[in-house]
C-alpha cells in the first residue's frame, strides 16, 4: 500500500505502514517493573479512551526521511481523516470498521479492515492496548513509548504509540507520534502537533467523492 516517492513519498500506507522512529536518545537500558508497567498501560488506555475527537497537524516521513504534511481529524469510535497537502492528491479515511485510501491520480479505491492494520490498536476499540502492549524503555518520566502487537497475528504488523504526559490532554498523555510497521516490513513516520481536544467533528467528515465516478478531491 505503498507508492513511489518519488512522485509524493510513501504513499500514504496508514492500513499497512505507518510508522515513527523513535529517536535514539529517548532509549535507555531501565525496564519498567511488571507493577509499573501494569500502571502505566492503564493509564495509555485511559487517555486513548478519553480522545472524544481530535484535531491536529501532522507530519508523515518515510525511512528515507521524505516528508509530507497534513491534518488528522479523530472521532471515536474508530473515524480517522488524514487530509494530505494539497500537493498529494490523496485522501485517507476510516469509517470505524475499515481505512480507505482514495488516490485522486490514478482513480484508484482500496479498502483494509482496521483490525488487520496496526493503527487498530488505535481505532479499534475492540483491539485490547493494555493486552498486546508493552513499555519500552524511555531516559524521561514524562514519556511513555508503547509498543502493541499480536503475537498470534503478525500479519497485523507493530505499532508504537509515543504518549507525552501534559496537562489538560485526555488521561494527562498526550499522542504526540507512533511507529507503525506492516507485516512487508514497511515504515513511516508520523508526528502530531497542534492538538484541539473536543472539537465538533461531523461524521460527513469521514466520507469521500469516488474517483471513479468524478476526478475532484474533497474541499
Amino acid at each position: 500500500m505503498i507508492a513511489n516517492l518519488s512522485k509524493k513519498i510513501a504513499r500514504p500506507a496508514f492500513a499497512g505502514a505507518l510508522a515513527l522512529a523513535i529517536p535514539a536518545a529517548m532509549l535507555a537500558p531501565a525496564i519498567p517493573t511488571a507493577a509499573a508497567q501494569s500502571n502505566q498501560l492503564d493509564q495509555v488506555v485511559a487517555a486513548l479512551r478519553g480522545i472524544s475527537t481530535l484535531k491536529a497537524n501532522f507530519t508523515q516521513a518515510d525511512r528515507n526521511g521524505q516528508q509530507i504534511r497534513g491534518v488528522l481529524t479523530l472521532k471515536q469510535p474508530g473515524k480517522i481523516r488524514f487530509e494530505y497537502e494539497k500537493s498529494v492528491n490523496m485522501l485517507i479515511v476510516s469509517n470505524g470498521s475499515s481505512l480507505t485510501l482514495i488516490d485522486y491520480d490514478v482513480a484508484q479505491v482500496e479498502r483494509y479492515p482496521i483490525k488487520n492494520s496496526p493503527l487498530g490498536a488505535l481505532l479499534d476499540p475492540k483491539r485490547d492496548v493494555a493486552r498486546f502492549g508493552k513499555l519500552q524503555p524511555t531516559n524521561s518520566p514524562d514519556v511513555l513509548s508503547i509498543e502493541v502487537k499480536d503475537p498470534s497475528k503478525p500479519e497485523f504488523g507493530v505499532i508504537t504509540l509515543v504518549m507525552t504526559k501534559k496537562a489538560g490532554a485526555p488521561g494527562g498523555l498526550e499522542l504526540s507520534s507512533w511507529v507503525q510497521l506492516d507485516a512487508q516490513n514497511q515504515r513511516t513516520t508520523v508526528r502530531l502537533s497542534g492538538h484541539q481536544y473536543g472539537v465538533p467533528v461531523s461524521d460527513s467528515a469521514f466520507k469521500f467523492k469516488d474517483p471513479r465516478t468524478t476526478t475532484r478531491r474533497p474541499g
